[in-house]
């Protein structure tokens, strides 16, 4: 029994390293965990960054600023850096799955206070002052269908 459960071990570790390390095609792809994302293994530190849902060009260089670190390959960092790299990114910013969490929180409360935002948001409309009469007709399309409705009840 307890052999079973060390080579079930065994090859669930090797799975999982295999998972990290895999080729497609004679490409090698691995990634490396930062915060809750894993970001590209054979790109640029600040393009790598930017893959994580949060992160964008200036906060990917701020980033590296901050931390004193040269904008070389990902797979070149060494285990100082990457932890270093790691906690700053997770302490500092919210990131991932936290920050959409966060903005959904932020339109429910808008849409439950009744306010304009929250209004336009409801009705899918752009909610920055946007003008509507000749753009966003992607977010108005749904919206015409309802008019003709009300038309036909009044006729």
């Amino acid at each position: 029994m307890f052999g079973l459960r060390c080579s079930v071990g065994a090859l669930s570790d090797v799975g999982h390293r295999l998972r990290q390390t895999m080729t497609f095609h004679g490409i090698r792809v691995q990634g490396i965990r930062v915060g809750s994302a894993e970001i590209p293994d054979h790109k640029r530190i600040a393009v790598s960054l930017q893959s994580i849902y949060g992160i964008g060009r200036s906060r990917a260089r701020q980033i590296l600023s901050e931390l004193n670190i040269d904008n070389k390959l990902t797979r070149e960092l060494t285990g100082r850096e990457l932890m270093a790299l790691r906690e700053h990114v997770s302490s500092t910013y919210i990131i991932g799955e936290d920050l959409r969490r966060c903005i959904n929180a932020d339109i429910t409360r808008l849409k439950g206070l009744q306010c304009y935002k929250g209004i336009r948001h409801e009705d899918k409309l752009p909610c920055r002052g946007q003008r509507t009469k000749t753009n966003s007709r992607t977010a108005k399309k749904g919206l015409t269908a309802v008019s003709e409705r009300h038309r036909a009840s009044y006729a």
